[in-house]
Order: C-alpha cells, then sequence, then structure tokens
C-alpha cells in the first residue's frame, strides 16, 4: 500500500492538476469515453460509496462491525474519489473551482478575506 504524500499540493489549482493527469490515466487504461456521461455518472457512484462509508462509520449499516479506523479510512477514501471526480467534470466544463466557489459561498461572509 502506497504511504500518504506529504508533498501533494494544497491549492486547488494544483489538485485538479493531479485530478487531470489521474483521469488521463484512467480512462487509457480502461479505454472510457470521458463526456458527461462518464464524469456524471463516476460522482453519482463516488457520492454512493460515500453514503456507504458514512453509514458504516456512524454504526448505521452492515460491516460497520470493522475497526472504526478502517472504517474512517474508507470514509476519507471515498470522499477524495468524489472529490477527484468533481475537479475532472469542473475541468471538462472549463470551470474555475476556486473563483466561483468563492463567488458562491464567500457572499454569505461578512468579511471577506
Amino acid at each position: 500500500m502506497a504511504s500518504d504524500r506529504t508533498d501533494t499540493p494544497r491549492d486547488l489549482a494544483g489538485l485538479q492538476d493531479i485530478a487531470v493527469r489521474i483521469g488521463q490515466i484512467y480512462g487509457d487504461n480502461f479505454d472510457v469515453t470521458r463526456d458527461g456521461s462518464f464524469y456524471l455518472g463516476k460522482m453519482m457512484e463516488e457520492l454512493g460509496e460515500v453514503s456507504s462509508a458514512y453509514l458504516k462509520l456512524s454504526g448505521r449499516s452492515r460491516g460497520s462491525d470493522c475497526d472504526p479506523d478502517v472504517l474512517r479510512r474508507d470514509l476519507e477514501d471515498e470522499m477524495a474519489d468524489l472529490f477527484g471526480f468533481v475537479l475532472l467534470f469542473a475541468d471538462w466544463q472549463g470551470v474555475d473551482l476556486a473563483h466561483v466557489f468563492a463567488r458562491k459561498w464567500g457572499k454569505y461572509l461578512k468579511d471577506p478575506e
């Protein structure tokens, strides 16, 4: 199993770049057409996996009797997968997520930074 990488960028643009590179590898390895159906389908699949992992972690699903650290890691991994596909979909649509997130959510802050 690979170790956690501490040199991974933490800014959204850097993470999106990683997602795009991994998405290219994924597409090439599995010979998939990366279109709207693919991206939306993968996001829905990953959201289902996030939901399942959360329900297990919170004791409301089969498999909740596993090691809590393992269940927590599963939730984190599924959230990373969902986030990755959101980043890929945004890139495919030419959306600057940092900008639109700040525009949409930032408007509710009284003192934007």
